[in-house]
């Protein structure tokens, strides 16, 4: 499994708090589902914004899952970032890809 940390911006209105509720619902499904590991706003942004921690087994896996999430299918995603990251130390390092020291980069 690959850790993907994904921040997602919203603009204010309307649109933001019809499509808030199914978004959520939305999320809760995926951590059910083991794909989100967690969730939560950012704080101090000029956009409304989420921060999410998702492990999946490829990117495709990932991106299909943004695309099925209400906020994207209703446009409300300004702006999206992606990141891979490997949790080497703290709460998700048994869970992360073999690094290798001498160059500084995992084996994945």
């Amino acid at each position: 499994m690959k850790f993907f940390v994904v921040t997602m911006s919203h603009p204010d209105g309307p649109g933001w708090g019809e499509h808030v509720m199914p978004h959520v619902e939305y999320l809760n499904g995926l951590i059910e589902a083991g794909k989100l590991r967690a969730s939560g706003p950012v704080v101090g942004g000029e956009l409304r914004a989420g921060l999410l921690l998702f492990t999946v087994e490829t990117r495709a896996e990932l991106d299909a899952l943004i695309a099925a999430d209400p906020f994207a299918i209703e446009g409300l995603i300004e702006a999206l970032t992606v990141t891979e990251w490997n949790p080497l130390f703290g709460a998700f390092a048994g869970e992360a890809a073999p690094f290798l020291p001498e160059t500084g980069r995992g084996t994945t």
